[in-house]
C-alpha cells in the first residue's frame, strides 16, 4: 500500500475514534460561531502574487523541517510578509501536525486558513469548521467521485471553501465539476514523493479560464512562480521552500517578487 492510502486508512480510523469522543453536535455548535475568511475572495481580488504559506514541522519527503516549531509564530511572520493565506498541517503521524496547531494559527492571523490533512469523512469537515479553518483540502487521488461529492457538499453546508487537489487530467476534470472549488494542481508524485513542475505546466491547459487554480509543491524560487503565473495559476501553495529557509520571511518576500 502506498503512503497516500496508508495515511487515508489511518485517518479514517482517527475520524471514527474522534466521533466517539466529541459528538458531531458539539462540533456543529462551535462551527456556527466561525467567521469566514474566504480564500476564493482573496484570489479573485488580489492583483499581486498570492502565496498560501504552509506551516509544518515535518513531511515524509523532507523529514524534520523545524525541530523548534512554533506554528502560530511562523504563521504571524508569513502574514507580516504578505502571505495571502496560511496552510496548516493537522495530520499527526507523518507531518507531526495537530488540531491545536490549527487553532493556534487561527488565533494568530486574520487570513484564510487551510486545513491541510487527508480528509475522508464528513466528520472531519465539521472538525475543520469547528477549529476555525476556512478551507478544506480534498485529495481527489484518494477519494472516489461519490466521496468527493459528499465531502464537497459537507464543506458547502459549513460555509467552507474547497481546495480540490488534482495530479492528473482526469482529476482536473473531476475538480472542475465541484462547484466553486479552487483547483489545486499538485506536482508531487504521491508514490515516489518527488516533485516535477512539468505536471502543473501540462495540466494548466486543462483548467477552464473561469476557474481559480493554485499550483502546489515543487515551487522553489521566483522564476518558478513567474512561469506558472504565465500559465494562468492564480495562487501558489509553498511549504518546504519556506519552512527549510534560514529566513522564512525573506524567502516569502523573494517568492512574491519583493526582494531587492
Amino acid at each position: 500500500m502506498d503512503i497516500l492510502h496508508t495515511i487515508m486508512s489511518e485517518r479514517r480510523a482517527d475520524a471514527a475514534a474522534a466521533r466517539s469522543e466529541v459528538p458531531l453536535e458539539e462540533l456543529q455548535e462551535l462551527a456556527a460561531g466561525r467567521v469566514h475568511h474566504g480564500l476564493r475572495d482573496v484570489l479573485e481580488s488580489t492583483e499581486a502574487t498570492c502565496v498560501v504559506a504552509e506551516v509544518k514541522k515535518a513531511s515524509p519527503s523532507a523529514g524534520l523541517l523545524r525541530p523548534e516549531y512554533n506554528p502560530a509564530g511562523t504563521a504571524a511572520l508569513f502574514a507580516a510578509h504578505g502571505a495571502s493565506g496560511i496552510s496548516v498541517l493537522s495530520e499527526p503521524r507523518h507531518f507531526l501536525g495537530s488540531a491545536q496547531h490549527l487553532r493556534d494559527v487561527r488565533d494568530a492571523v486574520d487570513l484564510p486558513v487551510l486545513r491541510k490533512d487527508f480528509i475522508c469523512d464528513a466528520y472531519q469537515v465539521a472538525e475543520t469548521a469547528a477549529w476555525g479553518a476556512d478551507v478544506v483540502l480534498l485529495i481527489l487521488a484518494a477519494l472516489s467521485e461519490e466521496e468527493s461529492d459528499t465531502l464537497h457538499a459537507a464543506a458547502q453546508e459549513y460555509g467552507l471553501d474547497v481546495l480540490a487537489e488534482a495530479h492528473t487530467a482526469g482529476e482536473v476534470e473531476r475538480a472542475v465539476r465541484l462547484e466553486k472549488a479552487v483547483i489545486g494542481v499538485n506536482s508531487r508524485n504521491l508514490q515516489t514523493l518527488e516533485t516535477d513542475l512539468s505536471v502543473a505546466e501540462e495540466l494548466a491547459e486543462r483548467i477552464p479560464a473561469d476557474c481559480l487554480s493554485i499550483a502546489e509543491s515543487g515551487i522553489k524560487c521566483r522564476s518558478d512562480i513567474e512561469s506558472l503565473e504565465a500559465l494562468g495559476y492564480r495562487g501558489f501553495l509553498v511549504g518546504e521552500a519556506l519552512m527549510a529557509a534560514p529566513d522564512p520571511g525573506a524567502k516569502l518576500d523573494e517568492l512574491r517578487g519583493l526582494s531587492s
